[in-house]
């Protein structure tokens, strides 16, 4: 680098850096483009004496590198309190918008901020605006991953080495204690913001939402409050006041093309299609082929395929398909009753708050059918600041009473909301009718419910078999409940609904999640594969994978599956496929038929009998292992049986053998794609 520095210096000492030429064309360049703004800003001054103002529709990643600064954002407007969120589902970004909405009793003006949208070094500067407070809601994803807006600033703290000595943090956990990994991602940002000299203000909270994270998060929130205001020297202005957020504004007068009809985020994008496909635009894929796959029973479960030829789409076996459903006709035709609402009436939810990113709750302009439909979870079970807000507009005083009592703290509360609300699975819609005096109006309604999140289905197939079409295998989601009531999940009953008979074809707006779920790099290393129900989905990817490579004459090592079900004759999924795979050497199969016999039989079972063939795969051959499924019961009863094995045929304390799964882990030779 110094040498040719070198050089260029010694030819400027030589030789003029401009000729006349070069000047003659540089002031005829200056005196083109004076003329050419001179003439765009008289353009501009006469079309904006008729400009009338009107809302825009919403866009996305509009923003500029100027405004992703927080802390401008911050200073302009008078805050000292930013709450980032790292959200897959949308909860870790709604208790972010809570806690910065109650920054306002404790002379803490809030904004929420996404991550992803921030300049997060900008961290390094918070500690020149008085009483700056960053709090992280942070939820922990897949194996103890961070979500997909988090994931840069949490490989920035894990591999920089900043000083962030002045800056006040809290942080709270959105996990699941089902996980292996629960709440890694917040337990390690809390860690390491300390370690980098930052001051931790509260105690990390930790929400299990294999419990009551809605408590969780209350409980360490109503704590939360008290020791910032000891640490500030501050005070709370008094009782909590419940404030919108949006104003709204009806637009009736709003040309039809630009009326959001569903579209995630670039009005239009269903309709005019552009790659590439994600989650902001996802695509709309016909549906191919939509078949049942169990045989009797009152139960279904559906094998989907959805053509993705064209759309420049690419995945692999173990990623995940996401799919953008939308809610039930008659639900939403219900609750527009319950509010009396005119459904189709167009409107836009304006942010009170000019100096947010999010101007809208969803993208607007909009109707209230299609926010129902597209945009909202109406089937969610209602948070108790949701029951707090409508308690405002009950009429009858014992049923604001109710509603209140509800929403409270206190442990009669809490239970009453656990067995009224939770256990009985009550949804928005079930609690207005059960509440008769409650009629919110819909607008408010529209923006205290979260938003419609894409539901995400482990691919069941290979691409190199399909590369043009994307598998899954869903069990669709129906019961009753303890009110009598039946409910539907969102997107199986929406998918059931679509039969590809005849053209067009239905279409689904989907995208791809890339997973680590992955195969060993080389076919020949043995793998042992538990999937029992619809955790079979991503090793039905694998089979056909590794099956290609046996055809295409490579060496492959031991495919083993464990699958289980009820009954052989009413839920074997994919039976002719796999005894096909065992028939032609390309797969081991071992079943277990819990309902076949006197005492139930589930894989693990299988997987104590065959310890000497585990140990055998994952101790002399270092094979993989791979689980699908419940993470609640069959994954952690998994784990134990491996680690039994790990001691008792390799000859391990118990110790050596939690660090020797430990060590497969990180050589990804153990990975679990579970759910709860």
């Amino acid at each position: 680098m110094e040498s040719i520095e070198s050089e260029q210096i010694e030819v400027t000492e030589t030789e003029p850096f401009l000729g006349p030429l070069d000047i003659i064309l540089l002031v005829i360049l200056l005196a083109a483009a004076t003329w050419w703004l001179l003439k765009n800003k008289k353009n501009n001054d006469d079309s904006s004496s008729a400009r009338s103002y009107s809302i825009q529709p919403t866009t996305v990643n509009t923003m500029t590198m100027a405004e992703n600064s927080f802390i401008k954002k911050l200073k302009a407007s008078g805050r000292s309190l930013v709450v980032f969120y790292g959200s897959q589902t949308g909860t870790a970004e709604e208790f972010a918008g809570r806690l910065a909405k109650e920054g306002m009793r404790y002379q803490l003006k809030g904004m929420v901020a996404d991550p992803e949208e921030c300049d997060m070094e900008e961290l390094l500067n918070l500690k020149t605006i008085q009483n700056s407070l960053a709090v992280f809601c942070l939820a922990t994803y897949g194996e103890g991953d961070p979500t997909d807006n988090a994931m840069e600033f949490y490989e920035w703290i894990k591999n920089g080495d900043v000083d962030l000595t002045g800056l006040n943090y809290a942080v709270f956990g959105l996990g699941n204690k089902t996980y292996e990994h629960y709440n890694k991602v917040a337990i390690y940002v809390d860690k390491r913001l300390e370690e980098l000299g930052a001051t931790r203000v509260f105690e990390i909270g930790l929400g299990d939402d294999d419990a009551n994270i809605e408590d969780d998060f209350i409980t360490w929130k109503d704590r939360f409050w008290p020791m910032v205001c000891d640490y500030f020297g501050i005070e709370s202005t008094g009782e909590d006041i419940l404030m919108r957020q949006y104003r709204l504004l009806e637009q009736p007068d709003v040309t039809p093309d630009r009326i959001y009809t569903g579209e995630v985020a670039r009005l239009h994008s269903l309709q005019n299609q552009r790659a590439p496909f994600d989650a902001k635009n996802p695509y709309l894929a016909p549906i191919k082929v939509n078949r049942e796959l169990h045989k009797g029973g009152s139960r279904s479960c559906m094998h989907v395929e959805f053509d993705i030829e064209g759309s420049k789409m690419r995945y692999e076996a173990g990623d995940h398909l996401a799919m953008y459903a939308v809610n039930d006709t008659d639900l939403v035709q219900r609750l527009g009753e319950l509010c009396k609402a005119d459904l189709d009436q167009v409107f836009s939810l304006i942010n009170t708050d000019t100096e947010s990113s999010k101007k809208h709750p969803f993208p607007c302009p909009t109707t209230y059918r299609t926010a129902l439909t597209h945009y909202l979870e109406i089937t969610a079970i209602p948070r108790t600041h949701i029951l707090k807000e409508l308690a405002e507009y009950c009429s009858d005083e014992k049923d604001k009473e109710f509603l209140r009592f509800l929403a409270s703290t206190t442990a009669d509360g809490k239970a009453k909301y656990q067995s009224w609300v939770q256990d009985a699975t009550r949804n928005i819609v079930h609690i207005l009718e059960d509440v008769p005096s409650c009629r919110p109006p819909i607008d408010h309604v529209c923006e205290i419910l979260p938003r419609l999140q894409p539901r995400y289905y482990s691919i069941s197939s290979s691409s190199k078999l399909h590369p043009q079409t994307v598998h899954i295998t869903a069990v669709l989601v129906k019961y009753e409940t303890v009110t009598g009531r039946v409910n539907k999940g969102v997107a199986t009953n929406f998918l059931a609904a679509q039969h590809p008979e005849g053209d067009p074809l239905p279409r689904v707006p989907i995208f791809i999640r890339k997973s680590q779920f992955r195969l060993p790099t080389k076919p020949d290393i043995p793998i042992i594969m538990i999937g029992p129900g619809t955790g079979l989905a991503p090793f039905r990817g694998f089979i056909q994978e590794r099956d290609n490579c046996r055809r295409e004459g490579q060496n492959v090592g031991d495919t083993i599956l464990y699958f289980g079900c009820r009954k052989k004759s009413e839920d074997f999924l994919y039976q002719e496929e796999l005894e096909e795979y065992v028939k032609q050497g390309s797969l081991q199969l071992r079943l277990a038929f819990s309902r076949e016999q006197e005492n139930k039989v589930y894989v693990t079972h299988l997987l104590q009998e065959d310890s000497d063939k585990v140990w055998d795969v994952i101790g002399e051959k270092k094979g993989h292992v791979y689980i699908c499924g419940d993470a609640k019961n069959m994954a952690s009863d998994v784990r134990n049986i491996l680690l039994n094995v790990i001691q008792t045929k390799g000859g391990l304390t118990e110790s050596e053998a939690q660090q020797y799964l430990k060590k497969m882990e990180a050589q990804k030779r153990y990975s679990a794609d579970v759910w709860s």
